[in-house]
């Protein structure tokens, strides 16, 4: 009788008990997530990944030589452009992984979709707009009064051009940063928590603070998306004030973004300050600039005429760059050759 009560190896009254194996595995798992509660792996991949194929795409035009890409092959910026739209969402879906609260997959997937169709069309649209500046075409001027354009026959062919303009410079540079912002904003929702240890930002945080607002400050100025990286900073805020009352703060990494956004805030407002400094601002016509005084006071003007066909080889990449080179050719001509409107005016 004894036999059947002990064929298992245990005792009547007594638990299984548990797997050795279980104990060993659940340790090291919650020393792992404790350790890598902030996500250092991805962030920096992100910052390296941004400066190199995306900052890092015009500058590789100009150091390699124009021989080893002929115009009907893709070029190496498209080569850095081309890897950068595989490899950025795989990054964000990764983040998205890790994120401390489950988001809405449907809501993910859709950007991530429309993040890289959109990526996908300014690769294409701005590997040919590179082809056409390098043929004679000026950025500063519309298609229609581009001179290797205006007399193309049949003319219809100029709205093919106007609509690849359109593909280039408006649908895809909005379906590529539209659903980027949505994304990390999204992530940003679920990293809040109560316990105070989550919240405190590693040192390799603070190392990669500085480079990751530099990026977010170029994408914002040579983007012209202003109005859209504004509107996802406020709305961070008002969910961290929403947070607030519930006793919740952003954890490491969503202070990491939320100090990222910041700090791209304040080099804005220092690059508009040094925009601003001579007080004057710039406005531009197809081959001068004019320089007029912010004030009531009576405008004083000094055209400059700059040619401008390096910077456009060099910063291609799209209109909004080169009206900022443009707009810092402006400044630096004006410190050297020409007097400030104060002293204009006071004279």
């Amino acid at each position: 009788m004894g036999t059947p009560r002990r064929r298992n190896g245990i005792e009547p009254g007594r638990k299984p008990p548990s797997a050795p194996s279980g104990v060993k595995e659940n340790v090291p798992q919650k020393k792992k997530q404790k350790k890598q509660h902030f996500h250092s792996d991805l962030w920096f991949l992100l910052t390296l990944q941004n400066w190199i194929l995306d900052f890092g795409r015009p500058i590789v035009m100009i150091v390699l030589p124009l021989e080893w890409f002929p115009l009907n092959k893709p070029s190496a910026g498209d080569y850095f452009h081309m890897v950068y739209n595989v490899i950025t969402p795989f990054l964000l879906l990764k983040l998205i992984e890790r994120s401390p609260r489950a988001l809405p997959r449907s809501a993910v997937y859709g950007c991530i979709i429309f993040f890289v169709m959109g990526a996908s069309i300014h690769l294409v649209g701005d590997s040919v707009n590179h082809r056409l500046v390098l043929s004679g075409y000026q950025l500063h001027l519309s298609v229609r009064e581009n001179p290797i354009i205006k007399d193309l026959k049949p003319a219809s062919l100029i709205d093919s051009f106007e609509l690849l303009y359109l593909y280039d410079e408006q649908l895809g540079h909005w379906m590529w940063y539209i659903p980027f912002f949505i994304i990390l904003f999204m992530y940003f929702t679920g990293c809040f928590t109560e316990t105070e240890e989550k919240k405190k930002v590693p040192w390799t945080g603070w190392l990669l603070l500085l480079p990751s607002a530099l990026y977010y400050w170029y994408l914002v100025t040579e983007g012209q998306i202003t109005e859209l990286f504004l509107f996802t900073f406020l709305a961070m805020v008002a969910v961290v004030i929403h947070q607030r009352r519930k006793g919740l703060g952003p954890d490491s990494n969503g202070l990491f973004l939320l100090w990222s956004f910041g700090v791209t805030l304040v080099l804005m407002a220092l690059w508009v300050l040094y925009l601003w400094r001579t007080r004057c601002y710039a406005t531009s016509t197809p081959d001068s600039f004019t320089c007029q005084s912010p004030g009531p006071t009576t405008p004083c003007t000094s055209r400059i005429t700059t040619d401008l066909h390096l910077r456009q080889i060099s910063f291609g990449r799209d209109s909004g760059c080169t009206r900022l080179m443009r707009i810092i050719d402006v400044h630096q001509r004006q410190r050297r050759q020409v007097p400030s409107c104060r002293q204009q005016h006071l004279h």
